[in-house]
């Protein structure tokens, strides 16, 4: 064993200079190459970059070769993926004989169809597996949780995209994760451990957003599972400070340790986040108010020119909103243990408009303070015209001026977590709001 990597009986080393390590050739009996020769080298030279090539060039040249060649695998074609090809199962079973997989009790796996082998070999460990979810749509992790008593064939149904369906819960951002090991998936990846994912962007804001929760430490260890056509010497320019490097690459027939020097992401790099990608992951709205109430910087993207373009209405509403959220001294309001509304009544021209539409919100902790719900209001940009809050229900209303302010107001709150749950946020089913009558009813 040597440098965290334990081999087989019978395998020999290949090794390598430089920033890549040392390499570990894996195979044997008829398939046995004379000793000195690296089992893997890579199989086509024009799949090594050009100068000035750019990371689009790189994904169009493996992604090509790999379908062109017969490697590619389900499913096809794998252009705009992280690609399946043939032999990945057995560059996953390979990562059984790292002792950072040994040793980790909580492993983050993406969903990737090429790392289902690495999912299945966890689950079979009995570790804690985590799976982040598809385009972080819904949250940040999914934990896999087979059935009790899961045979081997069930095992193989939990690693599957449909089990991690079937046979998962989220966690939350404050579910307390602590991840011993990432496995992520690549498009191209150098020996110096330098990747390029699929251009989207997920993998390295995963490990950037766990960075931000405390799930991962400065050391935690990285490994991505490729095909050998895909290591390729990828020019360091290419390389942003957001991109994840990896400190092992598993092949069909090898085992490479990087030795990377170059840091990880510390975090996220919110001056690179646009309010596209701020509503595309819901999740990112609950990281950067956490942030914020912290002290940190946290300016997005666009966020000057969008604050000098900001639309009128959603002004009017915030100056509403801070008019109205006086419960002790607002006229008119209605407190009954831990139920009050924020304002006396809506304006005549609003009130008899029937233009009003209502938003709910549930599932608040029973520690969350209204003043929370309305700081978190106000930093969304989706403060209503009125709050109705109802603690003890564990719910509040909030009415917006009409339906599109209110529907951009879900969709801004989506995701929001306070006091450790993720609130269920949506269009009341009745439009007005049924707790003002509850509450009305007993004076």
């Amino acid at each position: 064993m040597e440098g965290g990597v334990r081999l087989r009986a019978g395998e020999r080393r290949a090794r390598r200079g430089g920033a890549a390590g040392y390499v570990t050739a894996r195979g044997g009996g008829a398939r046995a190459r004379p000793l000195g020769v690296t089992v893997g080298a890579r199989p086509c030279p024009q799949l090594c970059p050009p100068v000035g090539a750019s990371k689009r060039d790189v994904r169009e040249k493996v992604w090509d070769y790999l379908e062109a060649s017969g490697l590619a695998d389900f499913p096809r074609p794998v252009h705009r993926r992280i690609p399946n090809f043939k032999g990945s199962h057995q560059a996953c079973c390979s990562i059984k004989e790292l002792d950072v997989f040994n040793r980790a009790r909580e492993i983050k796996v993406d969903p990737d169809k090429p790392l289902e082998g690495v999912r299945l070999a966890a689950l079979q460990a009995r570790k804690t597996l985590l799976v982040p979810t598809p385009r972080l749509r819904t949250g940040l992790f999914n934990k896999i949780v087979p059935p009790s008593g899961a045979t081997k064939e069930i095992l193989r149904i939990c690693a599957t995209s449909q089990g991690i369906k079937e046979y998962s819960v989220p966690v939350g951002l404050d579910g307390k994760a602590r991840v011993d090991l990432v496995v992520v998936g690549s498009v191209a990846v150098s020996e110096k451990g330098w990747r390029i994912g699929k251009g989207e962007g997920y993998a390295d804001m995963e490990y950037a957003m766990m960075v931000s929760m405390g799930a991962v430490q400065e050391d935690t260890p990285v490994v991505t599972i490729v095909h050998d056509c895909q290591v390729v010497d990828i020019a360091e320019e290419l390389l942003d400070d957001h991109d994840l490097t990896v400190d092992y690459i598993l092949t069909p027939t090898r085992t490479i340790k990087t030795n990377c020097k170059r840091p990880k992401p510390q975090g996220i790099i919110w001056h690179k986040v646009s309010y596209e990608m701020l509503g595309k992951i819901p999740i990112l709205k609950s990281l950067r108010y956490r942030e914020k109430q912290t002290g940190k910087g946290v300016t997005l993207l666009d966020e000057h020119s969008d604050l000098a373009n900001a639309n009128t209405s959603a002004a009017l509403n915030e100056k509403a909103m801070a008019e109205n959220t006086r419960p002790q001294d607002a006229t008119g309001s209605a407190q009954i243990g831990q139920h009050y509304v924020e304002s006396d009544s809506l304006s005549p021209r609003l009130e008899g408009s029937g233009m009003v539409t209502t938003v709910y919100v549930g599932n608040i902790p029973p520690s969350v303070r209204v003043s929370e719900l309305k700081c978190a209001l106000r930093e969304f940009h989706a403060a209503p015209l009125r709050l109705n809050w109802q603690g003890a229900q564990h719910r509040a209303f909030l009415d917006y001026k009409d339906e599109a302010t209110a529907e951009s107001a879900v969709s801004s709150l989506k995701g929001l977590s306070l006091g450790g749950n993720t609130l269920r946020v949506e269009l009341a089913k009745n439009q007005r709001n049924k707790g003002q009558v509850e509450i009305n009813s007993q004076k």
